[in-house]
């Protein structure tokens, strides 16, 4: 196993809900179980997924992100001074056989941003406790989503006047989660990001546009704020981030190549790897990594789908491993699924069989490739 973060063998964090589980939290919410018992149910399922990830010898380990509805608002509601609205953010996700249309419950800033308490702090620690071999790795979504989700038009200006200021506190509310996080041991962070994968897509940038964002310069604006928060992280945390076109149910909402914001991530961006999807077309070619600086930077090449449960020809994909290393060094790269496989609590379209199976492929692979994880 490689000694820091990102591994050649990794995964981006979210996996699929058993049946159980998704069954016992609407029992939950209809009141016909009680929360007691729900937590025993759920602590359960999160057990299952680390012994999954730790048999199949993944070196990362997560919660499978089983206790949350979706993959950022669960987090992002926890900050101080954001409030939940309902029914009014609406996506258009497109997928093989027909788009969906899909509103979710969207945010809004109404007073200054701080953090009452370390935000997952229970479920991180549960899988520290739970652990018997790996690395714990806690996923929350970065900082740029929490405007991305509404831009300037959910900031109230009352409460902010100038955006500056509230990227700054956002900023420092972070700084404030990754110390917390740090003195809780955790070693291994990821920031989740669809906002700088979206905006290789000129219809997303139309979008911040509309909504009163720097369409052509938000990306660097992310960059920033996401610097300032990291800053100060703890030498001892690897911090990465996840890049992704959406997940929805084994949908995408964007499409586009890196090259749009491939210089500002790969060289200003303070982080030391990169989960990027490069599962089909909509990503375009690996020529963006030619922009990678050379040293310990790495970059987690998502060719796996986690949106279809065909099993990848192994051959296949490490002849594009073998071709993204025309681009970066062979040393900087990894594998792993292309993103989630169950980014919201409805989980994509695959059974988790097939789930284990990619899991399992994904490591035989960096081992026949790099000769370690």
């Amino acid at each position: 196993m490689t000694s820091r973060p990102p591994y050649r063998a990794d995964h981006v964090g979210s996996l699929l809900r058993p049946r159980h589980l998704i069954e016992a939290r609407a029992a939950v919410k209809d009141g016909t179980m009680d929360f007691a018992r729900f937590r025993e149910i759920e602590d359960a399922a999160v057990r299952d997924v680390i012994q999954l990830q730790e048999d199949v010898g993944l070196p990362g380990v997560t919660d499978g992100e089983l206790r949350r509805g979706s993959w950022h608002m669960d987090y992002i509601y926890q900050i101080g001074g954001i409030e939940e609205q309902s029914g009014d953010m609406h996506i258009q996700f497109q997928k093989d056989g027909g788009d969906l249309d899909v509103t979710f419950h969207a945010l809004k800033v109404v007073d200054k941003l701080s953090l009452p308490s370390t935000i997952f702090e229970r479920d991180f620690r549960f899988v520290q406790e739970n652990v018997r071999r790996g690395m714990p790795k806690l996923t929350i979504p970065s900082p740029s989503m929490v405007h991305y989700r509404g831009g300037r038009k959910a900031v109230d200006e009352t409460v902010y006047p100038d955006i500056e200021e509230f990227y700054t506190d956002l900023s420092q509310v972070y700084a404030q989660e990754i110390a917390n996080l740090d003195a809780l041991g955790c070693t291994y962070l990821q920031l989740d990001d669809t906002s700088l994968a979206y905006l290789n897509d000129p219809a997303q940038r139309a979008l911040i546009a509309s909504q009163g964002g720097d369409a052509d310069r938000q990306h660097e604006v992310y960059i920033r704020i996401i610097n300032a928060a990291v800053k100060d992280k703890p030498a001892g945390m690897a911090l990465t981030t996840h890049l992704c076109r959406g997940n929805f149910r084994s949908s995408w909402a964007a499409s586009g190549s890196y090259d749009y914001v491939a210089d500002a991530l790969f060289n200003e961006l303070d982080v030391d790897g990169y989960f990027l999807e490069f599962d089909d077309e909509r990503s375009g070619g690996f020529e963006p990594l030619r922009l990678l600086p050379k040293g310990n930077k790495r970059v987690v090449l998502g060719l796996v789908t986690s949106k279809r449960g065909a099993l990848e020809d192994k051959d296949a994909i490490k002849r594009r491993i073998e071709e993204a290393a025309k681009f970066a060094p062979m040393e900087q790269l990894c594998l792993s699924a292309q993103c989630g496989f169950s980014s919201t609590h409805e989980g994509n379209d695959i059974t988790e069989d097939q789930q284990r199976a990619k899991l399992e492929m994904i490591v035989e692979i960096a081992q026949d490739m790099w000769g370690e994880l």
